[in-house]
């Protein structure tokens, strides 16, 4: 009965892996959002969980201020 889905065969460590690549782009996203005082994106961030799907588009696509993939690469120095 624990098997229903056959999710045993997965290992833990894939679903520990999409929990923190899903919160990190959560945590982007919401922050993003609220700086830009769009309340819609983050309400409908905070409360869809799609392992980092609409996170990304609101990003990316959405944003008033869009992100640029130079934003991401904070370890780089100009």
């Amino acid at each position: 009965m624990s098997d229903i889905l056959g999710l045993g065969q997965i290992p833990s460590i894939l679903f520990f892996a999409a929990y923190v690549w899903s919160m990190i782009w959560k945590a982007i996203a919401l922050w993003r959002a609220a700086n830009l005082k769009q309340k819609n994106w983050f309400i409908a961030i905070l409360i869809l969980n799609t392992l980092g799907i609409l996170e990304i588009a609101y990003l990316f696509f959405f944003a008033k201020n869009k992100m640029k993939l130079e934003e991401l690469k904070f370890w780089e120095t100009k």
